[in-house]
């Protein structure tokens, strides 16, 4: 079996259309046809059931695209590797983030980043389809709400996200450290929007406790969220590990419970892409970075 032929038996399982596979392939579909007639012969079995111009697997195909397509995947990651080992240290990584996280967390992850590792170039892209995009590998790397269970994916835990009312420190609830979810109901609430991560979380645990919350201001910025709490204006519910490290004397954070609205957040890459120097050093600095947070948090 030369690598040739294999090559183009997987262009066929993709396009399902020996024409079409051709054309991908740059060569004529009589030299494509030929190439895998020799391939079924070398192996005995049929690769492919013809029926008029439709095609699809057998049973020794599906077997074989499954193996081809681990092959090809160990290729790319030699070869990556390599590429890795001749930049010597540098390289490049894009990174999927949900709308909302690059202000929440990755702001002065970045500025740090860049600072120690100033020949790694780094990307960050706020997608509501960040799984989607790291499997379809137009993302390197992606952070985004747990569990992720794909097979294709592995995925390293980062923290476990709760959240919390801030209210300005001039508002009665200042004088609380605690309330109930349910409380909520009736004070006047500036949030995200509907589509927002952060605001689709609230809805589900303010709806699944009996009731739907009526924000008197929307917004899709951060900032302007915690300048209209800080006003006075209205309060926001926003993760607890943000309000923590924010140390703004003007805002009061007061704890949710029963229930306390929280989500897991972790890390996810295409389990059969090489790690390199750029993603590990990445995850490294991500983790000790969200490490430090939570215990300068616990410590204030």
């Amino acid at each position: 079996m030369e690598l040739k032929q294999l090559q183009y038996f997987m262009a066929i399982c993709e396009e399902l259309h020996f024409t079409r596979a051709a054309e991908k392939m740059g060569v004529s579909a009589p030299n494509i046809s030929q190439q895998i007639r020799r391939l079924e012969e070398e192996l005995g079995v049929l690769l492919f059931d013809r029926v008029g111009k439709t095609i699809v697997l057998t049973d020794a195909g599906a077997i074989l695209h499954e193996h081809g397509a681990a092959v090809f995947g160990h290729l790319q990651q030699a070869s990556d590797a390599i590429a890795d080992l001749k930049q010597m240290q540098g390289g490049s990584l894009s990174i999927g983030v949900l709308p909302g996280d690059a202000d929440l967390l990755f702001n002065a992850l970045l500025l740090n980043f860049h600072q120690t590792y100033p020949t790694i170039s780094l990307s960050l892209l706020e997608t509501m389809k960040v799984t989607e995009q790291v499997l379809d590998r137009s993302i390197d790397v992606g952070v985004t709400i747990g569990p992720v269970t794909d097979e294709r994916l592995t995925s390293i835990p980062l923290f476990h996200e709760e959240f919390s009312l801030a209210v300005s420190k001039h508002d009665p609830l200042a004088a609380e450290n605690i309330i109930p979810l349910n409380r909520l109901h009736a004070l006047k609430m500036v949030m995200f929007p509907p589509d927002h991560q952060c605001r689709k979380l609230i809805d589900r645990f303010c709806i699944d406790n009996g009731f739907t919350l009526q924000p008197h201001i929307v917004t899709t910025t951060l900032s302007s969220l915690l300048q209209m709490v800080q006003s006075g204006v209205g309060a926001c519910v926003l993760p607890r590990l943000l309000l923590d490290n924010l140390h703004n004397p003007d805002i009061k954070v007061v704890l949710l419970r029963n229930p306390t609205p929280s989500q897991d957040i972790c890390l996810i890459y295409r389990s059969d892409r090489y790690v390199g120097y750029a993603m590990r050093t990445f995850i490294k600095t991500l983790r000790a970075y969200i490490e430090t947070a939570i215990n300068h948090a616990k410590s204030s």
